[in-house]
C-alpha cells in the first residue's frame, strides 16, 4: 500500500468491515479478511462488491463521498469543525461516525 495520509475504519451495520485511507495516489479501500469470511457479509455499496483485492482511486469513491453533508448543513459543519469543505476526506472522517444508514466511518477503529 502506499503511504497513507489519514485512514478511517468503516463499518457496516456495527460490524468493522475494512479501511479507507488517503495515499499519495489518492484513495484507497478494502475489506477487512475477516468480514470477508462471514457468511452475513454485505458490500458496502454495489458499486464496491466484496473481494480480496483492494480499491484504488484518484477521487474519493463517490459513495463515501455521498455520506458527507451537502447544502446548507455542510456549511454548518464545515464551520463547526474547521473544516475546508473541499477537504472530502477530512469532512468523511469527521461527519460520518454517526451518518443515516448502514455505513459509518470513524477515526479510530473500535471493534
Amino acid at each position: 500500500m502506499e503511504s497513507e495520509y489519514r485512514k478511517g475504519y468503516v463499518y457496516i451495520q456495527k460490524i468493522f468491515a475494512g479501511t479507507i485511507a488517503e495515499t499519495e495516489e489518492g484513495y484507497e479501500f478494502s475489506y477487512n479478511e475477516d468480514y470477508l469470511k462471514r457468511e452475513d457479509a454485505v458490500s458496502v455499496s454495489l458499486t464496491l462488491p466484496l473481494q480480496k483485492e483492494a480499491y484504488k482511486a484518484t477521487v474519493l469513491f463517490p459513495f463515501f463521498d455521498g455520506l458527507i453533508p451537502e447544502g446548507w448543513l455542510l456549511g454548518v459543519v464545515s464551520r463547526n469543525w474547521k473544516i475546508n469543505q473541499n477537504d472530502r476526506f477530512g469532512l468523511l472522517l469527521s461527519v460520518c461516525r454517526d451518518c443515516i444508514g448502514d455505513v459509518n466511518i470513524r477515526n479510530g477503529e473500535e471493534k
